[in-house]
């Protein structure tokens, strides 16, 4: 059985380009060995990230992402069975911030700052789709 779960966190202060670099690079080398796959998204100290694939490993995978210390006030915006997957192309994709309008972010909350904390999971779900659409996802599936 198929999921996806979307989730949300605030990264500690020590989080720079280099740490985010290894977390992408640790989850490309990890993600497929156990069929996750996703994108991730950083800005303004805040993670948003989207992961699919069975039930368990999903779990698991979410399980020890919630516990690592890099990052606080980790929240599951939504957990879904699902019939395919959405972001299969990723092992782990990261969305480009240089490339994102301002106004896709207005299009789906009330400023033009990424703060998934304010509004819905279906909400940021339907962003990261707008996101992978428009090609401002990056990395090598």
């Amino acid at each position: 059985m198929l999921v996806r779960l979307l989730y949300a966190s605030r990264a500690v202060p020590a989080i720079d380009h280099e740490e985010l670099v290894t977390i992408l690079r640790q989850s490309k080398s990890h993600n497929p060995t156990v069929g996750v796959t996703g994108v991730l998204c950083f800005s303004g100290g805040i993670f948003l990230q989207v992961l699919e694939g069975g039930r368990s490993a999903v779990n698991r995978l979410y399980n020890r992402i919630a516990s690592d210390p890099r990052h606080t006030d980790v929240e599951v915006l939504l957990y879904e069975e699902i019939g395919e997957r959405r972001f299969a192309s990723w092992s782990m994709g990261q969305v480009n911030m240089s490339r994102l309008n301002p106004s896709l972010l207005l299009k789906y909350s009330a400023t033009a700052t990424l703060d998934p904390y304010a509004v819905s999971g279906r909400v940021s779900l339907a962003l990261f789709e707008e996101l992978v659409a428009t090609a401002s996802v990056i990395g090598q599936p």
